[in-house]
């Protein structure tokens, strides 16, 4: 081939993946699964689990700590308090947690894009909460809010994330106590997708409902909800004062709440996968019903992080077998339990976008897409045990999450998916290339990576021998140059900004 050929080739190529990357627009919202669920635990082995669980909950019972508004909620509902610590009569809390939805809709400022949460949904979301970020030009180094908006912007425009995410990486560059604002806003102006709350502080999570209330209309949070908030607990066995404040601001506000055990098996948690799905079973328990005392009804998910421990170097590990076994245990214990689930997406303690990184994550997010998890946190840019969000990384894991949506849509058995006309034409000893059916599906047929390369050797080695790195190098640097933000409206816009400014100028800046 020619150098002028193969550079009208690449032009074209470019011009095409140019065209399948600019797709956002059509995206579907959230996934329906239309595959049956992977289960891996037997039903006997589920319901030791629950009895083990209720015998924490009545004999060892779950801290709530520095929170006398909690305790005497605990107290008024029947539970044991002694000191912070709360015991619960068994049964006690299944009969609490009845009101909680099995599915809620969470509204996003474009309602093309809102996202039906639990039931056989399945929502993509991208990475929470690394201080640091990478990229393979700049290295490792602490978050920005240039950052922040630059993986907003990411996630606005890969098809298969479905929700705008959170603390998508750290913006040290601004203060403690006032981040929170610059951060929800990202997520308001930059993308039209759902987005989740802060929840550092009771105050912040109060913010962020203000925001939310200039953003959609106050009668309209009152009644729908339009935040999701991150409750994790400090496992094992106790809840803090930070996340119980806005456990509480969020239930009140009829605010999503994801009550996440976060247990480093071994650490935080027993070395076995059925002592681990026990205690997070107990844990994620108290935090459900708590929500339901506060308001009745408010959307709730059971949420799950679970990692195996280095024995011998304390490290977090990822892609093990035995976080997929109680990944599945606990899936199973929240559709039993009629509760939305969410655990981790792609997970890896790699340190940069290796092998490494894509088959620890490869196994990290096999499980959560078979095993029926509604809520996909970590879905793309993890690195580095959740230390670190990764540029390339991001598109490298959007493009597996592209492929678990085209499998969990499962089967057509159409008129047209059984492709008959096809076999009929075609007959013995030819070839499908030029018939009518795969014609007519020549764009659409079988699921297109823009980061892998199947092209010859020579072809590859021709255009620069380029890694997976650097192609997705590449596509980051399409992707932002070719961002457009969705519109929002002027008006709210500057009551959002008016506020903002307002409260930042009421108190001084701190880092705590």
């Amino acid at each position: 081939m020619s150098a002028q050929a193969a550079r009208s080739a690449r032009r074209g190529r470019d011009a095409r993946r140019a065209a399948r990357e600019q797709t956002a627009a059509v995206s579907q919202p959230y996934i329906v699964r239309n595959v049956p669920l992977t289960e891996l635990c037997s039903d006997e082995a589920i319901e030791i689990i629950e009895a083990n669980a209720d015998t924490v909950l009545q004999e060892i019972g779950i801290e709530f700590r520095d929170d006398d508004e909690v305790l005497e909620l605990w107290r008024d509902a029947g539970a044991d308090v002694d000191g912070v610590r709360v015991r619960f009569p068994k049964g006690m809390l299944r009969q609490l947690m009845a009101t909680a939805p099995s599915e809620y809709t969470q509204y996003a400022r474009n309602r093309d894009r809102n996202v039906v949460i639990g039931g056989n949904n399945t929502v993509f979301a991208p990475v929470y909460g690394p201080p640091f970020v990478r990229t393979s030009d700049g290295g490792r180094r602490y978050g920005t809010i240039e950052d922040f908006r630059n993986f907003v912007k990411l996630a606005y425009m890969a098809p298969a994330i479905h929700h705008s995410g959170g603390t998508v990486c750290e913006p040290v560059d601004l203060p403690v106590n006032k981040r929170h604002y610059d951060m929800v806003y990202s997520h308001m102006k930059y993308s039209d997708k759902p987005f989740m709350g802060s929840v550092t502080h009771p105050d912040r999570a109060a913010d962020t409902v203000s925001m939310c209330e200039i953003l959609f209309g106050k009668d309209f949070v009152a009644g729908n909800t339009v935040c999701t908030s991150l409750i994790n607990v400090n496992s094992p066995m106790v809840y803090d004062a930070t996340m119980l404040g806005a456990l509480k601001t969020y239930a009140r506000a009829n605010q999503a709440v994801i009550i996440t055990p976060f247990i480093m098996a071994g650490a935080m948690g027993p070395v076995t996968p059925v002592g681990t799905v026990t205690q997070a079973l107990a844990e994620a328990m108290a935090g459900v019903a708590l929500t339901q005392i506060i308001r009745p009804g408010t959307p709730v998910v059971f949420g799950l992080f679970s990692s195996s421990l280095s024995m011998q170097s304390g490290a977090p590990t990822f892609g093990t077998p035995e976080p997929t076994l109680v990944l599945s245990a606990a899936a199973q214990l929240a559709r039993r339990l009629k509760l939305p689930f969410r655990s981790g997406g792609s997970l890896c303690a790699a340190k940069v976008p290796d092998a490494q990184a894509a088959y620890e994550s490869a196994q990290s997010l096999w499980p959560a897409a078979l095993c029926g998890v509604n809520f996909v946190l970590h879905g793309a840019g993890w690195l580095e045990g959740g230390l670190v969000s990764s540029y390339e990384k991001f598109v490298m894991d959007i493009d597996q999450l592209g492929m678990m949506e085209v499998l969990l849509k499962g089967y057509n058995a159409s008129t047209d998916g059984q492709a008959m006309d096809a076999i009929r034409e075609v007959g013995p000893g030819n070839h499908f290339l030029g018939c009518a059916h795969t014609q007519a599906h020549f764009e659409t047929a079988f699921y297109r990576s823009n980061v892998a390369d199947n092209n010859s050797f020579e072809q590859w080695e021709q255009e620069g021998s380029r890694d997976t790195v650097e192609r997705a190098n590449d596509i980051v640097k399409r992707m932002m140059a070719s961002y457009v933000p969705p519109p929002l409206d002027e008006a709210k816009d500057e009551e959002l900004l008016a506020f903002i400014a307002e409260k930042k100028a009421s108190f001084p800046d701190s880092n705590h």
